[in-house]
């Protein structure tokens, strides 16, 4: 994951993957000017509209809730308390 995050071009994803991260940091950085040809390469790599979809909206709610978090003060999550909601998670899914 560090990898990802530190350099994508030399991490260990796979050609698929990185083409969707690109296409996320231009979501991330500069969404005003996302074009159709900024999606062919998601489409080569074997993405679909969906994908395509999910990728947006995700990226768009994490910025979302950052902002939110931010401005009103709330105070974020400990790592621990991150690693057990993980946990969580991932044995009863994000329904409660």
């Amino acid at each position: 994951m560090w990898g990802v995050l530190h350099d994508l071009e030399s991490s260990a994803l796979d050609q698929k993957h990185k083409a969707l991260f690109r296409f996320v940091d231009k979501v991330n950085h500069d969404s005003p000017r996302i074009t159709a040809e900024d999606m062919q390469p998601l489409y080569e790599a074997g993405w679909d509209d969906d994908a395509v979809f999910f990728a947006i909206t995700v990226c768009a709610l994490f910025n979302f809730y950052n902002r939110w978090v931010d401005a009103s003060g709330v105070h974020a999550l400990s790592e621990e308390a991150h690693r057990q909601g993980g946990k969580r998670t991932a044995a009863h899914g994000y329904v409660r």
